[in-house]
């Protein structure tokens, strides 16, 4: 079974909502167990509520700016990238080691991507070359429901 999909959306907070329960939907038709389901949207969530806070500023002609969430059911594995156009990830090492540092506990802001790492079982943050802009990237193994419609026997 093969599952695609892409969303170009606009850096505002109510596109959020939209890309997880996207997500949500197309996990509960293809019969993914939910609990893999939910750990995913809530680190979709994250990845997108980054990409509206510092996706950088928007395009000429463009008020809000704008990000791309592509999610790829193959096989056994989820695969989510969300894409900005922003400034990309200070200090970035080649693994993204310098962007999990815990926050510190009285801090509002800086869990996310750590929250992404603990959600997914791989996990990638790189600059895009050229174009500017961040890419987080993230996958998990599925499990499937016992009635799951869309898996090959």
């Amino acid at each position: 079974m093969s599952i695609w999909w892409s969303l170009h959306l606009r850096r505002e907070a109510a596109s959020v909502p939209l890309a997880r329960r996207l997500l949500i939907g197309t996990m509960e038709t293809a019969g993914v167990d939910p609990d893999v389901s939910y750990d995913l949207s809530v680190a979709l969530s994250e990845a997108c509520a980054n990409a509206v806070e510092h996706g950088g500023d928007p395009a000429p002609g463009d008020p809000a700016g704008a990000y791309r969430v592509t999610a790829y059911l193959e096989g056994e594995t989820c695969r989510i990238e969300v894409a900005d156009s922003g400034p990309g990830f200070p200090a970035l090492s080649g693994r993204g080691t310098a962007m999990l540092k815990a926050a510190p506990d009285h801090a509002e802001h800086g869990r996310g991507l750590c929250l992404i790492r603990e959600l997914a079982d791989h996990v990638h943050f790189v600059n895009r070359p050229g174009r500017g802009g961040a890419v987080v990237s993230f996958d998990k193994v599925l499990k499937w429901r016992a009635d799951a419609p869309l898996v090959s026997a």
